[in-house]
């Protein structure tokens, strides 16, 4: 007697598909395990996807006339000059009386410009190689007082202050001195703009320029430390 043994079609069905299920499961859970790993990678990296960087300096050696200096990047007013190494002379400002970096430039535009003329809140220095060119001490010794007026100096709360004749090259100038704390600047008279001051130093190979209002000279005291402040600050390790 023969024996016929047929399997169902429905059986066969079944059968595939749990086969087809079996080899699809690791790809499954290797596609879910992918997915996981990527967004962890990008979860991880997405802070350093900042313009700048996390790590970028606030400070840059820049070396002047020889002279090293650790200057504020956000000090730095001209973009070109944003980056270490020898530089013939490199301009900044900071704020006043803080004596911190700005944030940024300020923005004005038509809509929020003002027709009165805005306080200056800022102190402009220029750090420049002299080549050893006439120290700023020794023009306030011996060239500037070939130009001043007779006149005697006036002095207001220990603040000397010379007038330059009208027929020299500092003729629309006046010049200020103390002692204490020490301070020598020049300064533009108040006209259809305010006057500026100009008060300049040696460090090592290098001439710092200072500018500020003439209005500042009130609290002359103030202005003094605040430069050595800064000419002290900027310095880099001394050699």
């Amino acid at each position: 007697m023969t024996v016929f043994s047929a399997t169902s079609p429905r059986s066969s069905r079944t059968g595939a598909r749990t086969r087809i299920r079996a080899h699809l499961l690791p790809l499954a859970l290797t596609g879910i395990f992918a997915a996981s790993a990527i967004a962890l990678v990008a979860y991880l990296l997405w802070p350093t996807w900042t313009t700048g960087g996390a790590d970028a300096p606030d400070k840059l050696p820049v070396s002047v006339g020889g002279t090293l200096f650790n200057l504020p990047i956000s000090a730095i007013r001209m973009k070109i000059q944003r980056h270490s190494g020898p530089q013939e002379r490199i301009d900044l400002d900071f704020l006043y009386p803080s004596l911190e970096a700005p944030n940024g430039p300020r923005h004005v535009t038509a809509d929020t410009v003002d027709t009165a003329m805005q306080p200056i809140d800022r102190i402009f220095l220029s750090i420049s190689a002299h080549h050893d060119a006439l120290s700023p001490e020794q023009r306030t010794a011996t060239i500037y007082p070939r130009y001043f007026d007779q006149a005697a100096a006036a002095a207001d709360d220990g603040l000397a202050m010379r007038t330059f004749r009208t027929d020299t090259p500092y003729g629309s100038e006046d010049f200020y001195s103390a002692t204490s704390p020490a301070l020598t600047a020049r300064c533009t008279r108040d006209g259809a703009t305010p006057g500026m001051c100009l008060s300049e130093r040696r460090v090592g190979g290098a001439d710092l320029t200072f500018r500020f209002p003439r209005s500042w000279l009130s609290q002359w005291r103030d202005v003094a430390d605040g430069m050595e402040k800064l000419t002290t600050q900027l310095r880099g390790p001394h050699s």
